[in-house]
């Protein structure tokens, strides 16, 4: 079935873990604020269906999505944090803009991760148009913040698992 005629957010063939246990970051963009706003109510809920307290939920916004990596740096300062989620939104525009700023984002997250041997999970839309973002962030395409909480969840439970 093309892309186009389905949500992508399809977690069935995944291992459900429980996100009890667990302490999470979400540093969300407030550019583009209607997607990254959807794409940050679906991660939030699904942490907390899937066993996540409150409590144990530490949410930053910061200005965009260039931003992310400062923040990400910031939340894993606190050294309970198991994960950070990482939510942006970057939409093509007429310039290189969006060639340096996603490229910057992807590159950032991924250092922020080495540094803290934690995980930081790219949760960042990268699309051509505002219809394309919007049909990700709890549209026809499901909803990546979602997909970004199963993920962190995930990996927060294969860093508990191996690293003592």
């Amino acid at each position: 079935m093309a892309t186009h005629l389905k949500s992508l957010s399809d977690f069935t063939h995944l291992k459900a873990y429980s996100a009890e246990a667990f302490t999470f970051g979400i540093v969300v963009a407030q550019w583009n604020a209607a997607v990254t706003g959807s794409l940050y109510d679906g991660a939030y809920q699904l942490l907390l269906d899937k066993g996540a307290k409150q409590d144990n939920i530490k949410t930053i916004q910061v200005p965009g999505s260039f931003e992310l990596t400062s923040g990400a740096d910031i939340l894993l300062q606190d050294a309970s944090i198991d994960a950070v989620i990482c939510l942006g939104c970057v939409i093509q525009g007429e310039t290189r803009h969006f060639d340096f700023i996603c490229n910057a984002v992807a590159n950032g997250i991924t250092n922020v991760s080495l540094k803290y041997s934690k995980p930081v999970i790219f949760g960042v839309l990268t699309t051509d148009n505002q219809q394309q973002a919007e049909d990700r962030a709890g549209g026809i395409h499901g909803n990546k913040g979602e997909e970004a909480a199963i993920t962190a969840i995930q990996m927060a439970k294969i860093s508990s698992d191996l690293i003592k």
